[in-house]
């Protein structure tokens, strides 16, 4: 399977942003801290209780919710 949401990724694996759902406000903020279609993301790690994750997107480290990684499509095939 190529194609899952970051919540499905498993610690250390990396893919290309395919998509955001959720309504606009939601894939506005998310696209603003640089989750862009077509910019590499990588898992790094999930806290201790399982929320948030932190993923390097862009050279940087960034913290989203649970919720908000169930929303992120990557593509994992391209990375192979």
């Amino acid at each position: 399977m190529s194609i899952m949401t970051v919540e499905q990724l498993t610690p250390g694996t990396s893919g290309i942003i395919s998509g955001i759902q959720g309504d606009t406000t939601i894939r506005r903020r998310l696209m603003e801290m640089g989750l862009l279609p077509g910019s590499r993301l990588t898992l790094v790690k999930w806290a201790p209780l399982g929320d948030p994750a932190e993923c390097l997107i862009r050279g940087y480290k960034l913290s989203i919710r649970r919720a908000e990684a169930a929303l992120i499509s990557v593509d994992t095939k391209q990375m192979e």
